[in-house]
């Protein structure tokens, strides 16, 4: 008998393209299923009541209602390390391992990863936020070793607009970014609908395009054991084992 692997996603409330995108990305692995948990986040600013959403109890509270479900791997699948500073993501999942006993990841972490794997020191941006959490993620990325080669960002903080922006939009953004020379782009959000573009995109650039929906994926697949890739389809970054 195959052995059944369940993902556990923990996920932004007001999202309505990481649970369809990530079903997807899976559905060539019949063994595998995705099962999601959420918690309330609508805004994505740096105002106090914005940074509170991400308050570790909320998050575990979620976890703990995932673990129900015996998946065998918990991911945190948002962004939100990446203007908090990514020791929040250690943090959270230390936490969720502690508090359930399952091993945990986050998008931001398994993209930190990528990178590395990759040896990618020149890094683009395209994502949906204002000025000031752009600026943060830069940022953050810089003092990893990762320098900004090309950014672009639509100045929005409904997270739910996100899901609104047009594909042509994106396409668009990655177009003017790739043309700044980055060796990899980083669509950071998980609620863009990017990630089936990236196909695409990666044979027309001419570099690796790693959105943030297919990296939680990515990284959960790795800790439950399961080969990432026999994902295809989905971007150059299911190539890396």
């Amino acid at each position: 008998m195959t052995r059944r692997v369940r993902l556990g996603l923990l996920t932004p409330s007001s999202n309505t393209v990481l649970e369809p995108v990530t079903t997807a990305m899976i559905a060539g692995l019949p063994e595998v299923s995705a099962h999601f948990g959420r918690f309330r986040v609508t805004e994505i600013a740096l105002s106090g009541s914005a940074l509170a959403q991400f308050d570790d109890a909320p998050i575990l509270a979620a976890a703990e209602l995932l673990s129900h479900a015996k998946v065998d791997v918990i991911a945190w699948n948002g962004t939100s390390s990446g203007w908090l500073g990514f020791e929040a993501d250690e943090r959270l999942c230390r936490q969720i391992t502690e508090a359930t006993g399952i091993p945990a990841t986050t998008s931001m972490l398994a993209l930190n990863e990528l990178l590395a794997l990759m040896g990618v020191k020149r890094l683009g941006y395209v994502t949906p936020y204002t000025d000031d959490v752009q600026a943060r993620i830069v940022a953050n990325y810089a003092a990893l070793g990762h320098g900004c080669a090309g950014e672009r960002h639509l100045g929005l903080r409904d997270n739910f607009s996100f899901a609104e922006v047009e594909e042509e939009t994106l396409r668009a953004m990655a177009r003017a970014v790739a043309a700044e020379g980055p060796e990899a782009l980083a669509v950071i959000c998980t609620n863009l609908r990017a990630a089936p573009l990236a196909e695409g995109l990666e044979a027309e650039l001419g570099l690796p395009v790693l959105d943030t929906i297919a990296t939680a994926v990515w990284g959960s697949l790795r800790l439950a054991g399961v080969d990432p890739r026999r994902v295809t389809g989905w971007g150059r970054l299911f190539r890396q084992g």
